[in-house]
């Protein structure tokens, strides 16, 4: 038995919030399920990470490097998790062993080694290790000061991308198309970064941006649990993107010239458990280059892990502890292991849930920096399905893709916020396609939305079958299972979604059965505190000798 110290994620953010209670809640359970002793340190009080009934010990106190080496001083854990708390706890690890406390109190770090953290984090590393392993990085410099960045841009010409290290949702970055833009984003970058360096690449904007969620162990055994195709193109933080599992545009050549590359990254940086790549793909040719890795479980972790059914940050702990993919039972079937990649036979969509209803006269237009507090998640035996769900989820009174309010603005006003997107994108691409249907020309406006969006045709195609299509789905439903494997293998797991005229594979529970109505996604005012309150429910439920029965949409 060993004593682990897990560093949780501080209050909600944007850019860090549900996800990484999942996370470190996942990583509590299996650790004690090991036998291991925990002891957690995390400082916002509404979590389910922070309950007596997680961990052994539970400390609510400042996520500080002096707090934390006070903490380890005094209860001398012999490991430490850093990731699973998002960027905070991978920062706070780097700093407690860049401070000797881990070495001085003899606390081992359990997973991916701090060398690989360093090696993903700081960009000009990762930069070199990409180019020495032949994959693809954008024409980029890395920069200390502001005039070294004037100076590339010269060079280099613009727009251009700016990246700052040991950052989270893209904080402290942008793009730029000018210089006042790119000396203003510059300030803002060194300042936010943990190490004063931010990354400036060339503009890959119009290129579609393809996220990979991999594992590997300390055997170099590596599985793709899912890859992610965000509907928006590189430029719009993915954070900040409507996301569909798994990919629909990419070839099979490009699919696995994505995947080759993600498990050839993952090794090269020595990644033990969860790692989340980021791509840029040429929309015309087979051409690809790596924007970022986070060596950590990221927000996406928990999208992908709620997609396939497969429970990475629970995986992903075990693999920190020694075990093998091939060693590690999949919980979801209870018969294959974690070696075994899902499959969908569904589609899964995302779409992002921004605070702009409490806030009118905040900047709406989305880039680089990720402004959504929060998502819903739609399930469905198509994308259109799990379109309209997604969007149903929002909590924004939305039933159809049509807005009310958008039938009053103008072609040159709906065009305007195609070309420099805001929150109101999808909706104004969907108004100028029911209009098309009206007085013709589909074709024509999907040609011209394609050029003002760079969004893929596939996708708006899809949006006019939906726009053109005025009749509600008819049919009885039935519940569908999530399994990760296609019905290949029984499931264990009650995890189901809703598809009309479709088989029934809903099982019967044995006892009474109560529902318990999740929140939805996170916004102001509304976010992980009901979470909290859902979970406490369920399980009173179950004590009570009754059948928990949880219906949420945010993944």
């Amino acid at each position: 038995m060993r004593n682990v110290l897990v560093i949780g994620s501080g209050p909600i953010v944007i850019g860090q919030a549900a996800e990484f209670d999942y996370a470190g809640v996942q990583a509590c359970r299996a650790l004690r399920g090991e036998g291991h002793r925990v002891v957690l340190v995390n400082s916002n009080p509404a979590t389910i990470m922070t309950d007596p009934e997680i961990a052994d010990a539970v400390y609510l106190e400042p996520l500080t490097v002096d707090s934390l080496a006070a903490i380890v001083e005094c209860e001398r854990p012999d490991a430490l998790l850093p990731t699973l708390g998002g960027q905070t706890g991978l920062n706070l690890a780097v700093e407690l062993h860049e401070a000797g406390v881990l070495e001085r109190c003899g606390v081992e770090l359990l997973g991916t080694p701090i060398e690989s953290i360093r090696l993903a984090e700081d960009r000009e590393q990762f930069k070199k290790k990409m180019l020495e392993i032949a994959e693809p990085v954008p024409q980029s410099c890395v920069v200390t000061e502001i005039e070294q960045g004037i100076a590339f841009a010269r060079e280099a010409g613009y727009p251009l991308i700016i990246r700052p290290a040991y950052t989270l949702a893209g904080t402290g970055g942008g793009v730029a198309y000018d210089e006042e833009q790119l000396r203003e984003t510059l300030v803002a970058g060194l300042c936010a970064s943990l190490i004063g360096q931010v990354l400036l690449e060339t503009s890959l904007l119009g290129w579609k941006e393809i996220e990979y969620e991999v594992l590997r162990d300390g055997a170099d055994n590596c599985i793709v649990v899912c890859n992610m195709e965000n509907l928006d193109p590189v430029g719009i933080h993915t954070g900040d993107s409507i996301v569909i599992a798994p990919s629909q545009t990419l070839s099979d050549v490009e699919y696995h010239m994505l995947r080759n590359a993600s498990i050839n990254v993952i090794r090269a940086l020595g990644v033990q458990g969860g790692c989340n790549i980021q791509f840029a793909l040429h929309p015309q040719r087979s051409e690809y280059a790596i924007i970022e890795v986070n060596p950590r479980l990221s927000r996406s972790s928990a999208l992908a892990s709620k997609a396939t059914g497969y429970p990475i940050a629970k995986v992903a702990t075990r693999i920190a502890l020694g075990q093998r993919l091939d060693q590690i039972p999949n919980p979801v079937t209870a018969v294959t292991k974690a070696a075994y990649e899902p499959t969908l036979d569904y589609v899964v969509v995302k779409i992002p849930r921004w605070p702009f209803d409490k806030f009118p006269l905040a900047d709406k237009t989305l880039g680089t920096q990720m402004k959504s507090t929060g998502e819903a998640m739609g399930i469905g035996r198509t994308f259109g399905a799990a379109l309209l769900k997604a969007v149903r989820g929002l909590d924004l009174g939305y039933e159809t893709l049509a807005d009310a309010a958008l039938e009053e603005w103008s072609e040159s006003e709906l065009e305007r916020v195609v070309e420099h997107p805001t929150h109101e994108r999808l909706f104004a691409i969907c108004e100028l396609l029911r209009r098309a249907h009206i007085v013709g020309g589909v074709e024509t406006t999907i040609d011209r939305v394609a050029t003002l969006s760079a969004i893929d045709k596939f996708w708006l195609h899809e949006l006019a079958t939906l726009t053109g299509n005025g009749k509600r789905t008819s049919g009885a439903s039935a519940f569908r299972m999530v399994d990760t494997a296609a019905a290949e293998v029984p499931a264990q797991s009650p995890y189901y979604y809703l598809s009309p005229g479709e088989m029934d594979e809903m099982r019967e529970p044995l006892r009474p059965a109560v529902v318990v109505v999740g929140s939805g996604p996170i916004r102001i005012g509304q976010g992980i505190e009901f979470d909290y309150s859902c979970v406490h429910a369920a399980w009173a439920l179950k004590e009570a000798g009754c059948s928990a029965v949880v219906v949420n949409n945010n993944p």
